[in-house]
């Protein structure tokens, strides 16, 4: 056997070389890339080539990464699209035919965020649990696609409840899963751009959404006798179904459930750069899975880290509430539903530049605090422009402003991944951050009723004073883990220690 094994992989009488001797070439060229990354993690072998391969490795990695992940933005739009797409549908009889009167169109639109609420952090720990992103978060974007398809069929007050309840329930899976997905792969020096790159879907959604909208209002003009608002669900639902079905064969799983479309070295360079940037999660796997979930859930809950995060973003997503309404404010322009709509766009591919670029920012200067005070600032400037006039111009320009906070949003979330070490706990605190910062949206879906319109003075005071407080907790926590940096710089000095783990300002 052992002569057979051998001439395998020896030289062809022809001159030509073994496909089996090509793969054991490639094979063991990868096991020595592996070898030299993971010598280089233990001080062996740290010189300029070991230096060269492990930069030369990081590129191609974070290259086949970005590639794939970059889907994760179109389902975040398609993610916003189906959940925002009613209040498109308002402009087009969609309360008048299911007869809504009063606040029951709010409570349709915050009754998606009970269940929203509810799923998150059983979603995030599932996700950590089973480790196969890839399988998990599109089977959820299909069950979503479906229901939204449903929404079109709804006849009454409570079919609408009913699927837009549901809706929440699976939508809940998506982002703080995402959050998650993203900070198992990148370091915290590159988690702010790529958080920006997710949530430009939902900037991205907004601008696109309303064209996308007044596209299909206008095309499907009451269609094969069915209403014109029905046909925007039928056919946003349908796309995101076959999305999803894409999705399945792109996503990537965690770095240790990996595996086809990166080599050993990246593989193993990949592991290792989380490992080196939380060094209390290396040791994870040694514990039993299920008991690892729970000891996150615990520790996530027991750390007034994640509360305080919780309750900041909580208020800065009530500061945001307008985007729900969005279409309705621009309305108080004077404009007709399609020119409406095509004029929400702007705003949002202008919101999407800024934070794209203030996130890239915020990663190379290493400082989130500052970056979400400005972004939050020039909200408030928004906010005391449109209460104070109706004119069309002074209101239109108010928008920009209003949309560009957003970037805070996105900061906030960066910062709050950078802050949670561990991967059961991080899965834990990034949804129960969403979970708490869903009541913000609760709440806000009852701050712009008609009878406050077209000025919503009233709203509008309510979303400075929710963005100022926010601003002053962002602040008080920077103060907070200043003083963490500080105390464990001090205990590092006294015992001739290495520097450690600090956080991020």
């Amino acid at each position: 056997m052992a002569h057979y094994a051998s001439s395998s992989i020896e030289p062809r009488d022809n001159g030509e070389t073994s496909p089996l001797l090509i793969y054991h070439q490639h094979h063991d060229a990868q096991e020595q890339e592996a070898f030299a990354l993971r010598d280089s993690e233990h001080g062996i072998g740290q010189n300029s080539n070991s230096l060269e391969l492990r930069q030369k490795t990081e590129r191609s990695l974070l290259r086949k990464l970005d590639t794939r992940l970059s889907i994760l933005i179109l389902i975040y739009v398609l993610n916003y699209i189906d959940r925002n797409n009613v209040a498109a549908a308002r402009l087009r009889g969609f309360e008048e035919d299911l007869h809504l009167t009063g606040s029951q169109f709010a409570t349709v639109l915050s009754i998606l965020y009970i269940g929203y609420i509810l799923l998150q952090i059983p979603s995030n720990m599932t996700l950590n649990y089973i480790g196969k992103p890839s399988l998990y978060l599109p089977g959820c974007m299909a069950l979503w696609g479906i229901i939204s398809c449903l929404t079109g069929a709804a006849t009454t007050y409570f079919g609408a409840l009913c699927t837009r309840f549901f809706l929440g329930f699976v939508e809940a899976a998506f982002f703080p899963g995402a959050l998650f997905l993203i900070s198992k792969w990148y370091k915290r020096t590159e988690l702010s751009q790529r958080t920006a790159y997710l949530s430009s879907g939902s900037l991205i959604a907004s601008a696109t959404g309303s064209l996308i909208a007044s596209g299909i209002l206008g095309v499907m003009d009451n269609t094969l006798g069915i209403a014109t608002w029905r046909w925007l669900f039928f056919i946003e639902g349908g796309l995101t179904v076959f999305v999803a079905i894409c999705a399945a064969y792109i996503l990537p799983d965690f770095p240790e459930t990996s595996s086809g479309w990166l080599t050993g070295a990246e593989r193993t360079l990949a592991i290792q750069r989380i490992q080196e940037e939380s060094p209390l999660g290396s040791s994870q796997h040694q514990h039993n899975q299920l008991k690892t979930q729970l000891d996150g859930l615990r520790a996530a809950v027991s750390d007034p880290k994640v509360w305080w995060l919780a309750i900041t973003q909580g208020s800065l997503t009530l500061s945001l509430s307008w985007n729900a309404y969005f279409p309705s404010i621009m309305a108080t322009i004077g404009y007709k539903p399609t020119i409406t709509l095509l004029l929400c766009a702007p705003p949002w591919f202008v919101a999407t530049a800024i934070a794209i670029t203030t996130s890239r920012h915020s990663d190379k200067s290493g400082e989130r605090c500052w970056h979400i005070t400005f972004s939050m600032g020039l909200a408030i400037v928004g906010f005391l422009l449109a209460s104070s006039t109706m004119n069309a111009i002074v209101r239109y320009i108010s928008l920009f402003f209003m949309a560009q906070s957003y970037t805070g949003h996105i900061c906030l979330l960066a910062w709050a991944s950078s802050t949670v070490q561990t991967p059961a706990k991080r899965a834990v605190a990034l949804a129960l951050i969403n979970t708490v910062s869903s009541f913000g949206n609760v709440f806000g879906s009852y701050i712009w009723p008609l009878k406050w319109g077209p000025e919503y003075k009233q709203s509008f005071a309510i979303c400075t004073l929710a963005n100022a407080l926010s601003i002053a907790m962002c602040w008080m926590f920077r103060k907070y883990l200043a003083n963490l940096n500080s105390a464990a710089a001090k205990k590092e000095a006294m015992h001739n220690e290495v520097e450690g783990y600090r956080y991020i300002l």
